[in-house]
């Protein structure tokens, strides 16, 4: 279905380029995919660009690559029939027009040639299977047989066949669907979202680094629990995050009830996305709370607690990590330490804020101590606008005493003023469990403000504790 011409979609000079190319070689060519629906949703287009080829896809590549300056290099993946041209920021995908089926175990489809009908019947969602013409003789002219451009204007993801089929064939659809939905602020149509539903469990063959893929886009997103709200919705949540499921519902006993950890847990999650894009400091807003589940207890003195949740919660996180396959690097250790220390600020803003807290939380919290203090503002999810106001209050107040003790005491990042060799020299002493006592002597001197963080007063500190442990200072 052949619609108006679109030429100001395609004004960049590539696309005038591929379009010569495509007639020299006597093919078809079109622009299809993700930079069709950005343009038509006047988003930032993007910098990869898929070209559908009627024909070899890999030999109107070769031919672009040599029309252009410099002859860039072309990246060929034969079983694949793809080929890719990296030309100053845009990165260009070749294929050839093509129809797919499926093996039940697998999301690896047989291919064969097809033509732009078959290809567009394979793709995820209408508003991806649009295609803009590159040949001179039609240039800029729209093919979306599935309506696409009504349903960008309608704001719906729906896709070009059965869903069913669609997300049983390739179920990674079932996670792209809810992520464009959250980017886009768009609606799933409810066809579509109860297709979800019934091929929840086809998730599971879907690779972890590719669920993974899906999960930090929607982690990115300006309003990550929509995309949450929707795996809930659908079943797919407990199937990829069980930790998080976990922590849906309220018990009360005698009278006394906790809140849903599940739905302030979401809440946190869009409040630290509307002050960082830092990607592993929202997932610790994710995970932040997830030791709450296996901690949950009643007492009937005080009621429900959750002792040592942030403890518990850290050590769940490298579970989390390795079952997802996730990085299990410094990312991780971040995140660990962000929900290991997640109560920390609060509980230093509820009583009364000490220079030696404040030094202790500076010293092990180094350089994070400001994502630190981002999540635990984040963590704010009351609706009593007095109670709100009060705990904004006190953060501030922590994070004005965290810059007056840094100023001062320069505690981050903390090297001890006297090394260990000193101690060593100072005493006659080889290396011993001696010189490590003394040097955390030393550093608790100062986390307490006993001495100032300098060298002088550490030494002399050092004299009187090493004459405690009757060591004898060696004279030279």
């Amino acid at each position: 279905m052949a619609k108006e011409f679109h030429t100001g979609a395609i004004q960049h000079p590539i696309f005038k380029l591929i379009g010569e190319a495509s007639d020299e070689l006597g093919v078809d060519a079109y622009v299809i995919g993700g930079f069709v629906r950005d343009y038509f949703l006047k988003r930032n287009t993007p910098k990869d660009i898929d070209i559908v080829a009627i024909g070899s896809g890999i030999a109107l590549a070769k031919k672009v690559a040599s029309k252009l300056k410099g002859q860039p290099e072309i990246s060929v993946f034969k079983n694949f029939g793809t080929a890719m041209i990296k030309d100053k920021d845009l990165e260009l995908e070749f294929v050839g027009a093509r129809k797919e089926s499926y093996n039940r175990d697998s999301r690896k489809p047989i291919v064969e040639d097809g033509t732009l009908e078959d290809d567009q019947n394979r793709r995820d969602f209408t508003i991806n299977a649009m295609a803009l013409a590159l040949n001179q003789s039609k240039f800029g002219e729209l093919l979306d047989p599935f309506d696409g451009l009504a349903d960008l204007d309608k704001q719906i993801i729906r896709t070009p066949l059965e869903p069913g089929i669609t997300y049983s064939d390739d179920p990674l659809r079932m996670m792209r669907a809810i992520r464009f939905a959250t980017q886009l602020h768009f609606t799933i149509e409810l066809k579509s979202l109860q297709a979800i539903t019934e091929n929840k469990d086809r998730i599971k063959i879907v690779s972890k680094e590719r669920i993974v893929d899906e999960l930090h886009k929607i982690l990115m997103s300006s309003k990550p629990s929509v995309g949450f709200k929707l795996m809930h919705q659908t079943g797919l949540l407990p199937l990829i995050l069980p930790e998080l499921t976990d922590l849906q519902g309220i018990e009360e006993k005698e009278g006394q009830r906790h809140k849903d950890n599940f739905w302030h847990t979401l809440e946190v999650v869009d409040n630290i996305a509307e002050t960082t894009d830092n990607l592993w400091l929202r997932w610790a807003a994710l995970l932040h709370d997830i030791g709450k589940a296996p901690t949950k207890k009643f007492h009937k003195k005080i009621g429900w607690t959750f002792h040592a949740h942030e403890f518990v919660g850290a050590k769940m996180v490298y579970k989390l990590f390795k079952r997802l396959r996730m990085p299990l690097n410094e990312k991780m250790k971040f995140v660990q330490k962000m929900v290991l220390m997640s109560s920390r600020p609060i509980i230093l803003s509820e009583d009364h804020v000490t220079d030696s807290a404040v030094r202790r939380l500076v010293f092990d919290a180094g350089d994070f101590v400001e994502d630190l203090m981002t999540l635990c503002e984040a963590d704010i999810t009351t609706k009593n606008p007095r109670k709100q106001k009060k705990y904004k209050n006190n953060f501030k107040i922590v994070r004005q005493k965290i810059v007056e003790v840094e100023e001062r005491d320069h505690i981050r990042n903390f090297q001890p003023p006297v090394s260990g060799e000193e101690i060593m020299k100072t005493f006659n002493l080889k290396p011993s469990k001696e010189i490590g006592i003394i040097k955390d002597a030393i550093k608790e001197a100062i986390l307490e403000g006993e001495i100032p963080n300098e060298h002088e007063a550490a030494y002399n500190f050092m004299l009187e504790k090493g004459k405690k442990m009757n060591l004898k200072v060696h004279l030279e």
